[in-house]
């Protein structure tokens, strides 16, 4: 009765071993994703850094032509005030 008492007891023992190591195994897994979507979000942010920094270089360059572009549009109305003015003064003169 002894033994058999002991094997129950051993038997409780080596089921709690058991579920002990699933909840190891499993505590493992879930620390392995963990250390996945840590790395994948590190992987984002630094994406996200190199696309900021593209973004900041376009707006630069967006700035540079846009005064570029004013600088033309001023050139082009004096000079049309000018063959204007030249036309105006030329038939006048007729």
């Amino acid at each position: 009765m002894a033994n058999e008492t002991q094997a129950q007891r051993l038997d409780r023992i080596e089921d709690k071993i058991d579920k002990l190591s699933d909840a190891m195994i499993s505590l493992a897994r879930a620390e392995e994703k963990l250390i996945a979507i840590e790395k994948n979000n590190h992987a984002n942010f630094e994406r996200m850094n190199r696309f900021s920094q593209k973004l900041d270089d376009i707006e630069d360059k967006v700035n540079a032509n846009a005064h570029t572009v004013a600088i033309i549009n001023k050139l082009f109305w004096v000079t049309i005030i000018a063959i204007t003015g030249s036309l105006v003064s030329h038939w006048m003169m007729l």
